[in-house]
């Protein structure tokens, strides 16, 4: 029986990427680990910047790599990496947004409102130019912004979080959500209008 010298393999952290993924396709589990390591935070960053919760955002990541775990060997390097595995974090983020879409639509926007200000909108200023009036202006224009970015359809608000917060082109955009570039510029323009109706009167 041939044996395998465990000595010379080489280590997931000395693969390339390419090499990691087909390990990880052979069911290495250290090589998945180590290509969940090299993404997990840009990952994290887009399932933040699109779902503006902390909570759903910790959700969407194990989710993303749960799904990426299951649809691997399908992955034939017909693009890179890259792209596939932000495709499929955006279409998590995006079922995310719908399901709350639904639960708010079933409930009522009452006790399921927008996420309102996160940490670092809440956070006190201790600089000297701080003051409480200042402080209060600051809480509610986050909180009104939350609000205006709830009154985006999940789409909506999906383009526009990858286009501000993430800084890709349109046609990039509409690959991870697999529409035209003429759509994910549509979509965005939509989003546009009603944010600048919702925040007319907030102060620039």
């Amino acid at each position: 029986m041939e044996t395998v010298n465990v000595a010379n393999r080489p280590r997931p952290e000395d693969l390339s990427e390419k090499a990691l993924i087909q390990a990880a396709q052979r069911q290495d589990h250290d090589a998945f680990e180590q290509l969940v390591r090299l993404h997990d935070r840009s990952v994290l960053r887009v399932a933040l910047n699109v779902l503006r919760s902390e909570e759903d955002a910790r959700d969407a990541y194990q989710e993303v790599f749960l799904r990426t775990y299951r649809s691997l060997n399908s992955f034939r390097f017909q693009c890179s990496f890259n792209t596939w595995l932000y495709r499929i974090a955006t279409n998590v983020c995006l079922d995310q947004l719908r399901r709350k879409s639904v639960r708010k639509d079933q409930w009522g926007t009452g006790e399921m409102g927008g996420e309102g200000p996160g940490p670092l909108d809440l956070a006190s200023d201790d600089r000297a130019s701080s003051n409480p009036d200042r402080v209060l202006v600051r809480r509610d224009t986050a909180g009104r912004i939350a609000a205006a970015l709830d009154l985006l359809t999940p789409k909506e608000r999906t383009v526009f979080a990858l286009k501000h917060y993430e800084g890709l082109r349109l046609r990039l955009i509409g690959e991870r959500l697999e529409i035209s570039e003429e759509a994910t510029k549509n979509c965005l323009f939509r989003a546009h209008r009603k944010l600048r109706v919702a925040l007319k009167d907030v102060p620039r």
